[in-house]
């Protein structure tokens, strides 16, 4: 809305939830390179994408790794520094329902949302400029680091979730248990709203 301008982006493992009350056009990836790679080539021919090349869940002020899969196929890249800073839930999770995710943002009381768009990536850190894609992620994600304060790292989306959930991140089509972040942050959520009441 900012920008005035329809965007789409592309997701992976998002609840049918979350793409119907997302206020831009979703398109889910595979996490099959080439497929995904066809699918962004097309989407591209159609005006501009949205991509978050570490994924979504990574809370702490660290950066993932960057997959260079988008730079391999643009050098129009404008990076754009974004912060959510939630007072007390969190709007993903590695272990919990996913289509929860819209409503617990939405009860955070005092969300906040830092945005930043920087300046286009100049030809010279470029595919076409001769940099390879890694080198050209690598760029992107300093400049990130940088804009956000944020510290840059070689941790993969892989690692993560072999920390956060014990599996790679690949989603499996089965019925996931409320466990792990959502019963913990339910349990926090009790304990504030008794601390608050003991209050009054």
């Amino acid at each position: 809305m900012s920008l005035k301008k329809p965007l789409t982006t592309v997701t992976y493992s998002l609840s049918k939830v979350s793409e119907i009350l997302s206020p831009i056009r979703t398109m889910r990836l595979t996490r099959d390179k080439e497929q995904d790679r066809k699918t962004m080539q097309c989407l591209l021919s159609e005006g501009d994408l949205v991509v978050c090349p570490e994924g979504t869940t990574c809370r702490e002020p660290y950066l993932l790794r960057f997959s260079s899969l988008f730079a391999e196929l643009t050098d129009e890249i404008v990076p754009v520094a974004f912060h959510a800073n939630m007072s007390m839930f969190y709007g993903t999770t590695a272990t919990g329902l996913k289509c929860l995710h819209p409503f617990l943002v939405c009860m955070n009381p005092k969300p906040c949302y830092d945005t930043k768009i920087l300046e286009k990536v100049p030809n010279e850190f470029t595919c076409g400029g001769g940099k390879f894609p890694y080198e050209v992620a690598n760029y992107v994600q300093r400049e990130l680091g940088n804009a956000l304060g944020f510290e840059s790292t070689n941790i993969t989306r892989r690692d993560k979730y072999m920390m956060l959930a014990g599996n790679e991140g690949v989603a499996r089509k089965k019925k996931i248990k409320i466990c792990g972040d959502w019963s913990f942050t339910l349990k926090m959520y009790k304990l504030v709203l008794l601390k608050e009441w003991k209050k009054k």
